[in-house]
C-alpha cells in the first residue's frame, strides 16, 4: 500500500532509530513479503504499539498482506486490555516480548524485543473493506473502536502529503505514539513519498529526544496543544534547530495567543507552522491551515484537505452559506472511516458513514473561506437558561490567568479544576462577572495535574 518501491532505490533509509537500527526500503518490502508464511489466514491482530521498529513492521506486515491489526498503545492498563481481549477474541498478539506471560497461546515467532502468539481464539468472518482498527480518541480501552479501509488510509495519507508538500528529502521525527492516529498519519504520510523516518519512543521532555533530533537532523515535528505549551516552556523559541522546517499541530484547539507566537517564530526562522484539524473517525486529518495566511487566520482550523468538503448546517439540516453564523460541522471525503465497532459482530459491517461525517463540533466560516472551532456540540450547560460553552470557558480562564484548566460539569454547577492554587477564588469572580452566574454555582478546584492520555485529550478525574 506505502511500499511502492519501483518509485525509488530499495536502498533509500526508510526509518532510523535512536538507538541506530536502519532499515531501508528494501529491507521493509522484504520483511513484508516473509509475512504470509508466518501468518496466512485474514484475522484479527492485537498490535501493543511503541515506537519501534517491531511495531512499525507488524503494521505494515499486517495492512499489507490483509490482516487486520487493532492498534493499542503497549502501556494500556491490563484491565482495559483483557476487556477488549474479551470482546473481540483477536486469534494473533503482536506484542512486547515482556509482555507474552500476560496472555496463554503459544509463542510462533520473535522479532528482537517483539513476539508474535497465537491465542485460544478462532479466526471468523471480516467485512472484505476492513483493513485496521484505531480507539476513538480519549477511549483507550473502550469497547468502541473506529473501522478503517485500505482506501481511508491511502487517500487521507496522499492528501496530508500533497498539502504538506512531503517529498523523499523529509526526516519526520515521531514525536507521538503510531496507536493514535494523528501519530500514525505521520509515518503513513511520509512512507507514501520515500522519507525517512526517524523513530524514537522518547518523550518531547526528555532530553534523549533532543539529542537524536538534532544529531539525525529532524525536518519536521507534530505534537497536540499540550505538547506546544510543553514546548514553550522548554524554550523552544531559542533552541538551535536549523534543519526543522515544519511543525503541525493537531488533536485539539491551541490557544490562539501561543498558536500565534509559534507562528511568529516560524516567520522569522523560515520555518513552516501548520494548524490542522482531525478526528480517528476520518483516518486522521480533516482540514489544515495554510501557513502562508497563518498569522491572519491564526484562530482558524483552515480549509478542507485536497479532495474533501467542508460544510455548516443548521438545527434543521440546512445548509450554512452566511459568514460567522455557527452550525454542526460536516465532513465529506474519501478518508471517512466505515463507521464503528463494539463487538465482534460489528466488524462484519461494510461502509455505514458513505463518506459522510458529522464532527459534531459547532463552528463557522468566515467570508474568505476559513473555517472556525467555536464548541463541541455536547460541551455545553445549560445554567438558568443560559448556554454556555465549557471549550470557550477553558480559553477564557487560559487567557486571564497562568494555568491549566479543564471546564466541565452539569446544568446546576459548574465545575473548574485549575493548576495553579492561589487564584481559586479569582477564577470564581472571574466567571462570576463574564457569564453572570452565581458564586455558589462554581466549584474551583485545585489539583496537581489535569491528567490527558496519549493524544492530549483530558482525562475525566
Amino acid at each position: 500500500m506505502y511500499l511502492n518501491v519501483d518509485q525509488r532505490s530499495r536502498d533509500n533509509v526508510a526509518v532510523e532509530t535512536d538507538d541506530g537500527r536502519v532499515l531501508s526500503y528494501g529491507d521493509i518490502c522484504d520483511y513484508v513479503a516473509k509475512f504470509p508464511k508466518i501468518l496466512s489466514e485474514r484475522c484479527l491482530m492485537f498490535l501493543l504499539c511503541k515506537n519501534k521498529i517491531e511495531s512499525l513492521l507488524g503494521y505494515l506486515a499486517a495492512i499489507e498482506n490483509n490482516v487486520v491489526p487493532v492498534m493499542l498503545n503497549s502501556k494500556i492498563e491490563n484491565d482495559l486490555l483483557f476487556n477488549l481481549f474479551s470482546i473481540y477474541h483477536p486469534q494473533y498478539i503482536w506484542l512486547p516480548s515482556d509482555k507474552v506471560s500476560l496472555f496463554g497461546g503459544d509463542t510462533i515467532y520473535t522479532y528482537y524485543d517483539y513476539s508474535l502468539i497465537k491465542t485460544k481464539y478462532d479466526s471468523y468472518k471480516l467485512n472484505d473493506k476492513l483493513a485496521l482498527c484505531l480507539t476513538t480518541s480519549g477511549s483507550t480501552g473502550s469497547p468502541k473502536l473506529v473501522r478503517l479501509s485500505k482506501y481511508n488510509l491511502e487517500s487521507n495519507a496522499s492528501s496530508i502529503a500533497e498539502y504538506l508538500n512531503i517529498d523523499e528529502n523529509e526526516r519526520p521525527i515521531t514525536s507521538l505514539p503510531m496507536n493514535y492516529s494523528y501519530g500514525l498519519s505521520v509515518i503513513n504520510s511520509h512512507l507514501l513519498k520515500g522519507a525517512k523516518i526517524l523513530l524514537t519512543d522518547k518523550d518531547v521532555l526528555q532530553s534523549e529526544f533532543w539529542t537524536f533530533c538534532k544529531d539525525k537532523r529532524a525536518t519536521s515535528i507534530s505534537g497536540v496543544p499540550y505538547t506546544y505549551e510543553m514546548l514553550k516552556r522548554l524554550r523552544i523559541f531559542k533552541m538551535s534547530l536549523p534543519d526543522l522546517k515544519v511543525m503541525t499541530q493537531a488533536g485539539g484547539k491551541l490557544n490562539p495567543n501561543i498558536a500565534k507566537e509559534y507562528m511568529e517564530y516560524a516567520k522569522q526562522s523560515g520555518k513552516r507552522f501548520y494548524v490542522m484539524y482531525g478526528q480517528t473517525e476520518a483516518t486522521a486529518r480533516i482540514s489544515y491551515l495554510p501557513w502562508e495566511v497563518a498569522l491572519d487566520k491564526c484562530a482558524s482550523i483552515g480549509v478542507a484537505i485536497p479532495n474533501g468538503k467542508l460544510t455548516l448546517i443548521d438545527a434543521n439540516d440546512n445548509e450554512i452559506t452566511v459568514p460567522d453564523v455557527e452550525g454542526e460541522m460536516l465532513y465529506e471525503g474519501p478518508n471517512v472511516s466505515l463507521g464503528y465497532a463494539e463487538c465482534i459482530e460489528d466488524l462484519q459491517k461494510g461502509d455505514e458513514n458513505g463518506g459522510i461525517l458529522h464532527t459534531g463540533d459547532i463552528a463557522k466560516q468566515d467570508a474568505d473561506g476559513y473555517y472556525y472551532i467555536t464548541g463541541r456540540m455536547k460541551r455545553f450547560l445549560k445554567i438558568y437558561g443560559q448556554r454556555i460553552s465549557l471549550d470557550g470557558l477553558d480559553q477564557m480562564i487560559k487567557d486571564e490567568f497562568d494555568t491549566d484548566c479543564y471546564c466541565s460539569g452539569n446544568d446546576q454547577k459548574l465545575r473548574i479544576l485549575v493548576t495553579n492554587e492561589t487564584i481559586l477564588d479569582k477564577v470564581a469572580m472571574f466567571l462570576e462577572s463574564k457569564i453572570h452566574v452565581f458564586h455558589k454555582d462554581i466549584d474551583v478546584i485545585y489539583v496537581e495535574e489535569i491528567k490527558r492520555n496519549e493524544s492530549g485529550k483530558v482525562i475525566m478525574q
